[in-house]
């Protein structure tokens, strides 16, 4: 079974193989996604982080997820010498960190009802388990920047995460929080394999930031490999990148 909402902003596409998948199934999954939407949205007025940056609520009387959220971004930003950090100018915006956690959460979810086989993708940024409805696993491809509806490469992933940041589809919207918050401009992508979605996806955010070094620091981490293209298409990835890549479609 397998259904897209727009849900954040952004498509969100939830695929079960198991047989025992029904409909609430989906719901269960998407009803979360839209408590998160609800609580951490930026765009929302009455959200929890809206009420945070208008001074209305403080942290410390915030709700355990967003106390967790706070928590997880401060020790995301101390392992990534500041490259990660969700305050500028006294405003905060956790969503660099947020998706990824709850992609993670979500797929969460779907584990504790005891399914095995499925996928949980938000805007690109993927939580994979088991196998597909043929039984392989699962393939996910990796969109040309400069053409988003060309596919550049296609890996064979399961039991892992997968998270790209890029200014491609969605602006600039990550900036070198280091470097006066300036535009990045000599990578146009950098995509994350990780051990979840969470991990891939925070991580994806603060290499980004870093420009060009970021797949260094990414080649650098336990357990990550990264996949970067750079401003005139070039494309760099770490040494234990190509046991992933598939030559097969993506299914």
């Amino acid at each position: 079974m397998k259904q897209t909402r727009i849900l954040m902003g952004m498509p969100v596409t939830v695929e079960v193989v198991d047989v025992t998948v029904t409909a609430s199934t989906l719901d269960m999954v998407y009803d979360y996604f839209q408590y998160i939407d609800n609580k951490f949205s930026t765009y929302k007025a009455d959200s929890e982080i809206s009420q945070i940056n208008q001074g209305l609520l403080t942290v410390n009387r915030s709700s355990a997820d967003m106390q967790t959220v706070f928590e997880l971004s401060e020790q995301t930003r101390c392992e990534t010498d500041g490259y990660f950090n969700i305050e500028h100018d006294g405003y905060y915006d956790p969503s660099g960190l947020v998706k990824g956690w709850a992609i993670y959460n979500a797929a969460e979810l779907l584990r504790q009802q005891g399914f095995e086989n499925f996928y949980v993708d938000a805007g690109g940024d993927v939580q994979l388990a088991g196998n597909n409805e043929r039984g392989e696993v699962w393939r996910i491809g990796i969109r040309n920047p400069f053409n988003i509806n060309q596919i550049v490469k296609v890996l064979s992933l399961t039991d892992l995460g997968i998270a790209t940041s890029g200014s491609y589809i969605r602006g600039d919207h990550i900036y070198n929080p280091l470097g006066n918050h300036e535009k990045i401009s000599d990578i146009v992508s950098l995509t994350v394999i990780g051990s979840n979605v969470y991990e891939a996806d925070r991580f994806a955010t603060a290499a980004y930031a870093m420009g060009r070094e970021g797949i260094n620091f990414i080649s650098q981490l336990d357990g990550f490999e990264g996949y970067m293209i750079d401003e005139s298409g070039q494309a760099t990835y770490t040494a234990g990148f190509s046991r992933y890549i598939s030559h097969d479609k993506v299914h």
